[in-house]
């Protein structure tokens, strides 16, 4: 009989062992599991050429997944941020072109993202408008400056220099991809291991017990949304180097996109979960799947049908985490 229970008792212990282990690994297991079988059946996947245009192709979403994952954590999010990375791409440029000088129109085009950034969390905070609304007016506002900056063309940048940013390469990897590393390990300290991070996580698990608590809520939402801004800015800058000029009309569809990213590596809508190990990988999923696509020559607007659906079944996987959590 004790033979009998010790047995039951294992048993159970590797079950809940096996249930913890595929709640916090599960997206990466499924990323593997992915990896694998396009590098088996879809010609030319895993090859150096290809895996280096799937880094680039993921560079601007993780970049602005790094911030987007702080909105999501303090339970807000951001659709703004795509009109952000259009009007901060033709705002460099127009300074670039103006003035000859580099460095001024990055900082000038970083700076126009954080404004609009600083207006959505003053707006969230103070006003106490929802995210949702603010920012979907925002981001109409935004692409409206970005087509009366460009003149509602695109804006071609004739100082080279400013091309290294973008399409520059060190150790043979593309300076985007290094961007973003660099950005993931900045952003995993501050979500991990700061008071700043902790009081996110805390906001979006309960805004009312963090604010009992004695923690700044609107301060720490404006702070959140000036940082998206600023990195989206900064995307938008290294996107319009790589493309060698500012586009009004580009990145349609890419606050889905980051959004969905996060989500799928179990960024929680609701607030309060933040893993950003899993944002990485949602991130990856999302541009594997994008690059298997493009290689097996889908047409684009079964493309649209698939992102849609990662989007949806994200959003179920979250639903479906945040049962078990109240049950």
């Amino acid at each position: 009989m004790k033979g009998v229970n010790k047995t039951m008792i294992n048993v159970g212990a590797l079950t809940a062992k096996s249930k913890r282990l595929w709640d916090t690994s599960s997206m990466f297991i499924i990323f593997i599991i992915l990896f694998i079988m396009l590098s088996l059946f879809v010609p030319y996947f895993l090859t150096v050429r290809n895996m280096i245009g799937l880094g680039l192709s993921v560079s601007m979403v993780g970049m602005v997944a790094c911030t987007m994952l702080f909105c999501l954590a303090s339970g807000d999010f951001d659709l703004s941020v795509e009109n952000i990375v259009a009007f901060s791409g033709v705002t460099a440029a127009a300074v670039i072109n103006s003035t000859g000088n580099v460095t001024l129109g990055i900082i000038i085009g970083m700076i126009a993202g954080g404004m609009i950034g600083l207006f959505n969390g003053l707006i969230i905070a103070k006003a106490g408008i929802n995210a949702l609304i603010t920012t979907l007016a925002m981001s109409q506002i935004v692409r409206g400056l970005a087509f009366i900056v460009s003149g509602g063309q695109a804006q071609s940048i004739g100082n080279a220099g400013f091309f290294g940013l973008g399409n520059g390469l060190f150790l043979g990897v593309p300076n985007p991809i290094w961007i973003t590393a660099i950005c993931f390990v900045i952003f995993t300290v501050l979500i991990k291991s700061t008071t700043y991070g902790k009081n996110t996580l805390a906001i979006g698990g309960n805004q009312e017990a963090a604010r009992l608590a004695g923690i700044h809520v609107d301060r720490i939402k404006i702070i959140i949304f000036t940082m998206q801004g600023f990195m989206a800015g900064f995307a938008g800058v290294v996107l319009a180097s790589r493309m060698t000029s500012g586009q009004p009309n580009t990145s349609q569809g890419f606050s889905l996109d980051v959004i969905s990213a996060c989500v799928l590596g179990g960024v929680s809508l609701s607030g309060g979960v933040a893993p950003i190990m899993g944002a990485i990988v949602g991130v990856l999923i999302m541009g594997t799947v994008q690059n298997a696509m493009n290689l097996m020559n889908i047409p684009t607007f079964y493309q649209y049908i698939v992102r849609g659906a990662i989007l949806l079944m994200a959003v179920m996987i979250d639903q479906f985490k945040q049962s078990n959590k109240k049950a």
